[in-house]
Protein backbone atom coordinates (compact mmCIF):
# COMPACT_ATOMS: atom_id res chain seq x y z
CA UNK A 1 0.00 0.00 0.00
CA UNK A 2 1.45 3.41 -0.97
CA UNK A 3 0.45 6.62 0.73
CA UNK A 4 0.95 10.24 -0.20
CA UNK A 5 3.91 11.76 1.65
CA UNK A 6 3.42 14.89 3.67
CA UNK A 7 4.79 18.04 1.97
CA UNK A 8 5.90 19.88 5.12
CA UNK A 9 8.59 18.06 7.13
CA UNK A 10 7.22 17.12 10.54
CA UNK A 11 9.20 17.24 13.76
CA UNK A 12 9.88 13.69 14.91
CA UNK A 13 11.03 12.78 18.43
CA UNK A 14 12.77 9.45 18.96
CA UNK A 15 12.38 8.48 22.61
CA UNK A 16 15.28 6.10 23.14
CA UNK A 17 18.03 6.39 20.51
CA UNK A 18 19.26 2.80 20.43
CA UNK A 19 20.48 0.91 17.38
CA UNK A 20 17.08 0.54 15.71
CA UNK A 21 15.94 4.13 16.28
CA UNK A 22 19.28 5.57 15.16
CA UNK A 23 19.21 3.33 12.07
CA UNK A 24 15.79 4.76 11.16
CA UNK A 25 16.59 8.44 11.67
CA UNK A 26 20.10 7.99 10.25
CA UNK A 27 18.56 6.51 7.10
CA UNK A 28 16.07 9.37 6.96
CA UNK A 29 18.82 11.99 7.18
CA UNK A 30 20.89 10.17 4.54
CA UNK A 31 17.78 10.15 2.31
CA UNK A 32 17.42 13.93 2.68
CA UNK A 33 15.04 14.38 5.62
CA UNK A 34 15.95 17.63 7.47
CA UNK A 35 18.12 16.73 10.47
CA UNK A 36 16.85 19.77 12.37
CA UNK A 37 13.37 18.19 12.32
CA UNK A 38 14.57 15.16 14.29
CA UNK A 39 15.01 15.08 18.08
CA UNK A 40 16.67 12.06 19.73
CA UNK A 41 16.65 11.28 23.44
CA UNK A 42 18.77 8.95 25.57
CA UNK A 43 19.94 8.76 29.15
CA UNK A 44 23.62 9.06 28.17
CA UNK A 45 24.86 12.48 27.10
CA UNK A 46 27.83 10.75 25.46
CA UNK A 47 25.49 8.74 23.24
CA UNK A 48 23.58 11.87 22.27
CA UNK A 49 26.73 13.85 21.51
CA UNK A 50 27.86 11.08 19.15
CA UNK A 51 24.48 11.08 17.35
CA UNK A 52 24.48 14.85 17.09
CA UNK A 53 27.98 14.76 15.63
CA UNK A 54 27.19 11.98 13.16
CA UNK A 55 23.75 12.96 11.91
CA UNK A 56 23.26 16.61 12.89
CA UNK A 57 20.01 15.83 14.73
CA UNK A 58 18.86 17.68 17.85
CA UNK A 59 19.26 15.79 21.11
CA UNK A 60 18.06 16.02 24.70
CA UNK A 61 17.96 13.90 27.85
CA UNK A 62 14.48 15.31 28.60
CA UNK A 63 11.85 13.01 27.08
CA UNK A 64 8.92 15.28 27.95
CA UNK A 65 10.60 18.27 26.30
CA UNK A 66 11.18 16.25 23.11
CA UNK A 67 7.50 15.23 23.05
CA UNK A 68 6.41 18.85 23.55
CA UNK A 69 8.15 19.77 20.28
CA UNK A 70 7.04 16.79 18.19
CA UNK A 71 4.37 15.98 15.61
CA UNK A 72 5.45 12.33 15.73
CA UNK A 73 6.81 10.45 18.75
CA UNK A 74 8.70 7.21 18.07
CA UNK A 75 8.89 5.05 21.20
CA UNK A 76 12.11 3.07 20.94
CA UNK A 77 12.68 2.01 24.55
CA UNK A 78 12.81 -1.63 25.66
CA UNK A 79 9.37 -3.29 26.02
CA UNK A 80 9.89 -3.83 29.75
CA UNK A 81 10.48 -0.07 30.23
CA UNK A 82 7.60 1.11 28.04
CA UNK A 83 4.90 1.32 30.72
CA UNK A 84 6.94 3.58 33.00
CA UNK A 85 8.20 5.76 30.13
CA UNK A 86 4.65 6.23 28.82
CA UNK A 87 3.29 7.10 32.24
CA UNK A 88 5.91 9.83 32.61
CA UNK A 89 5.11 11.19 29.13
CA UNK A 90 1.31 11.23 29.47
CA UNK A 91 0.90 14.96 30.30
CA UNK A 92 3.15 16.05 27.41
CA UNK A 93 1.50 13.60 25.00
CA UNK A 94 -2.02 14.68 25.94
CA UNK A 95 -1.07 18.33 25.56
CA UNK A 96 0.53 17.83 22.14
CA UNK A 97 -1.48 14.85 20.74
CA UNK A 98 1.28 13.68 18.36
CA UNK A 99 1.21 10.55 16.23
CA UNK A 100 2.56 7.74 18.45
CA UNK A 101 4.78 5.14 16.79
CA UNK A 102 6.00 2.12 18.76
CA UNK A 103 8.86 -0.09 17.59
CA UNK A 104 8.71 -2.22 20.76
CA UNK A 105 7.83 -5.89 20.30
CA UNK A 106 4.76 -7.15 22.14
CA UNK A 107 3.22 -3.83 23.26
CA UNK A 108 -0.34 -3.56 21.88
CA UNK A 109 -2.01 -0.38 20.68
CA UNK A 110 -4.61 -0.81 23.46
CA UNK A 111 -1.84 -0.82 26.08
CA UNK A 112 -0.20 2.28 24.58
CA UNK A 113 -3.55 4.05 24.37
CA UNK A 114 -4.28 3.30 28.02
CA UNK A 115 -0.79 4.17 29.30
CA UNK A 116 -0.70 7.49 27.39
CA UNK A 117 -4.16 8.74 28.36
CA UNK A 118 -6.25 7.84 25.30
CA UNK A 119 -7.60 9.57 22.19
CA UNK A 120 -4.41 9.09 20.15
CA UNK A 121 -3.37 8.02 16.66
CA UNK A 122 -1.04 5.03 17.10
CA UNK A 123 1.10 3.02 14.70
CA UNK A 124 2.89 -0.17 15.71
CA UNK A 125 5.98 -1.01 13.74
CA UNK A 126 7.93 -4.27 13.65
CA UNK A 127 11.26 -3.44 11.96
CA UNK A 128 14.22 -5.82 11.79
CA UNK A 129 17.95 -5.54 12.28
CA UNK A 130 18.93 -5.30 8.57
CA UNK A 131 17.46 -1.79 8.85
CA UNK A 132 20.88 -1.01 10.33
CA UNK A 133 22.40 -1.52 6.85
CA UNK A 134 19.52 -0.04 4.85
CA UNK A 135 17.83 -3.29 3.78
CA UNK A 136 15.26 -3.71 6.53
CA UNK A 137 11.74 -5.08 6.37
CA UNK A 138 9.11 -3.34 8.51
CA UNK A 139 5.55 -4.48 9.17
CA UNK A 140 3.14 -1.76 10.30
CA UNK A 141 -0.35 -1.53 11.76
CA UNK A 142 -2.32 1.71 12.19
CA UNK A 143 -5.29 2.41 14.44
CA UNK A 144 -8.40 4.04 12.99
CA UNK A 145 -7.34 7.53 14.09
CA UNK A 146 -4.21 7.50 11.91
CA UNK A 147 -4.61 9.72 8.84
CA UNK A 148 -3.44 9.03 5.29
CA UNK A 149 -0.89 11.81 5.71
CA UNK A 150 0.50 10.11 8.83
CA UNK A 151 0.70 6.79 7.01
CA UNK A 152 2.53 8.55 4.21
CA UNK A 153 5.04 9.98 6.64
CA UNK A 154 5.71 6.50 8.05
CA UNK A 155 6.26 5.19 4.52
CA UNK A 156 8.76 8.00 3.97
CA UNK A 157 10.54 7.30 7.26
CA UNK A 158 10.87 3.56 6.89
CA UNK A 159 11.53 3.22 3.15
CA UNK A 160 14.75 5.13 3.98
CA UNK A 161 15.97 1.89 5.62
CA UNK A 162 14.20 -0.84 3.62
CA UNK A 163 10.72 -1.97 2.60
CA UNK A 164 7.37 -1.32 4.30
CA UNK A 165 4.37 -3.66 4.49
CA UNK A 166 1.10 -2.61 6.16
CA UNK A 167 -1.17 -5.19 7.80
CA UNK A 168 -4.87 -4.57 8.39
CA UNK A 169 -5.14 -6.52 11.67
CA UNK A 170 -2.88 -5.88 14.65
CA UNK A 171 -2.62 -9.61 15.38
CA UNK A 172 -0.83 -10.09 12.06
CA UNK A 173 2.19 -8.27 13.51
CA UNK A 174 2.84 -11.54 15.36
CA UNK A 175 3.19 -13.23 11.96
CA UNK A 176 5.47 -10.40 10.82
CA UNK A 177 7.60 -11.05 13.91
CA UNK A 178 7.83 -14.73 13.03
CA UNK A 179 8.87 -14.06 9.43
CA UNK A 180 10.90 -10.84 9.21
CA UNK A 181 11.31 -9.63 12.80
CA UNK A 182 13.08 -12.79 13.96
CA UNK A 183 13.93 -13.94 10.43
CA UNK A 184 17.46 -12.53 10.09
CA UNK A 185 18.61 -14.90 12.86
CA UNK A 186 17.26 -17.86 10.89
CA UNK A 187 19.45 -16.92 7.94
CA UNK A 188 22.46 -16.35 10.22
CA UNK A 189 21.94 -19.88 11.58
CA UNK A 190 21.77 -21.29 8.05
CA UNK A 191 24.99 -19.44 7.09
CA UNK A 192 26.62 -20.73 10.28
CA UNK A 193 25.54 -24.29 9.45
CA UNK A 194 26.73 -24.01 5.84
CA UNK A 195 30.10 -22.71 7.07
CA UNK A 196 30.40 -25.66 9.46
CA UNK A 197 29.56 -28.06 6.63
CA UNK A 198 32.28 -26.48 4.48
CA UNK A 199 34.83 -27.00 7.26
CA UNK A 200 33.68 -30.61 7.66
CA UNK A 201 34.23 -31.07 3.91
CA UNK A 202 37.82 -29.83 4.21
CA UNK A 203 37.70 -26.08 3.56
CA UNK A 204 39.50 -23.75 5.94
CA UNK A 205 37.19 -21.72 8.21
CA UNK A 206 37.73 -18.35 6.49
CA UNK A 207 37.07 -19.75 3.02
CA UNK A 208 33.97 -21.63 4.18
CA UNK A 209 32.59 -18.50 5.86
CA UNK A 210 33.25 -16.18 2.91
CA UNK A 211 31.66 -18.63 0.46
CA UNK A 212 28.61 -19.18 2.72
CA UNK A 213 28.01 -15.46 3.32
CA UNK A 214 28.49 -14.42 -0.30
CA UNK A 215 26.23 -17.25 -1.49
CA UNK A 216 23.46 -16.14 0.89
CA UNK A 217 23.93 -12.54 -0.22
CA UNK A 218 23.80 -13.49 -3.90
CA UNK A 219 20.75 -15.71 -3.52
CA UNK A 220 18.88 -12.97 -1.63
CA UNK A 221 19.79 -10.39 -4.27
CA UNK A 222 18.62 -12.70 -7.07
CA UNK A 223 15.33 -13.38 -5.27
CA UNK A 224 14.86 -9.64 -4.66
CA UNK A 225 15.57 -8.51 -8.21
CA UNK A 226 14.11 -11.41 -10.23
CA UNK A 227 10.65 -11.45 -11.77
CA UNK A 228 10.46 -15.16 -10.87
CA UNK A 229 9.27 -16.50 -7.53
CA UNK A 230 11.81 -18.25 -5.28
CA UNK A 231 10.42 -21.71 -6.12
CA UNK A 232 11.15 -21.11 -9.81
CA UNK A 233 14.65 -19.81 -9.08
CA UNK A 234 15.30 -22.97 -7.07
CA UNK A 235 14.06 -25.17 -9.91
CA UNK A 236 16.38 -23.38 -12.37
CA UNK A 237 19.44 -24.19 -10.24
CA UNK A 238 18.48 -27.88 -9.97
CA UNK A 239 19.72 -29.79 -13.02
CA UNK A 240 18.02 -33.21 -13.26
CA UNK A 241 19.97 -35.74 -11.20
CA UNK A 242 22.63 -33.11 -10.49
CA UNK A 243 24.47 -31.98 -7.36
CA UNK A 244 21.94 -29.32 -6.28
CA UNK A 245 18.96 -31.62 -6.76
CA UNK A 246 20.67 -34.20 -4.54
CA UNK A 247 21.10 -31.60 -1.76
CA UNK A 248 17.53 -30.27 -2.10
CA UNK A 249 16.15 -33.82 -1.94
CA UNK A 250 18.10 -34.31 1.30
CA UNK A 251 16.52 -31.15 2.76
CA UNK A 252 13.05 -32.31 1.69
CA UNK A 253 13.53 -35.79 3.15
CA UNK A 254 14.59 -34.24 6.46
CA UNK A 255 11.48 -32.03 6.54
CA UNK A 256 13.12 -28.61 6.18
CA UNK A 257 9.84 -26.91 5.25
CA UNK A 258 8.13 -28.22 8.41
CA UNK A 259 11.13 -27.19 10.53
CA UNK A 260 10.96 -23.62 9.19
CA UNK A 261 7.19 -23.42 9.67
CA UNK A 262 7.44 -24.63 13.27
CA UNK A 263 10.19 -22.11 14.02
CA UNK A 264 8.25 -19.17 12.55
CA UNK A 265 5.13 -20.24 14.49
CA UNK A 266 7.17 -20.51 17.71
CA UNK A 267 8.40 -16.93 17.26
CA UNK A 268 4.87 -15.73 16.51
CA UNK A 269 3.44 -17.50 19.58
CA UNK A 270 6.14 -15.93 21.76
CA UNK A 271 5.21 -12.48 20.38
CA UNK A 272 1.61 -13.07 21.52
CA UNK A 273 2.81 -14.25 24.95
CA UNK A 274 4.94 -11.11 25.34
CA UNK A 275 1.91 -8.94 24.60
CA UNK A 276 0.00 -10.64 27.42
CA UNK A 277 2.96 -10.45 29.84
CA UNK A 278 3.56 -6.75 29.18
CA UNK A 279 -0.09 -5.67 29.35
CA UNK A 280 -0.86 -4.07 32.72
Amino acid sequence: MTHQSTATPRTIAFIGAGNMASAIFGGMVDAGYPADRIIATARSRETLDALEQRYGVSTTQDNAYAVSQADVVVLGVKPQMMHDVCQALTPAVQNRKPLIVSVAAGITCDSLERWLGGDLAIIRCMPNTPSLVGVGASGLYATAQVTEEQRGLMDEMLTAVGIVEWVEEEGLLEAVTGISGSGPAYFFLFIESLEAAGIELGLNAETARRLAIQTARGAAEMAFSSEHEPAELRRRVCSPNGTTERAINSFEEDGLRDIVERAAKASSVRAAELARELDR
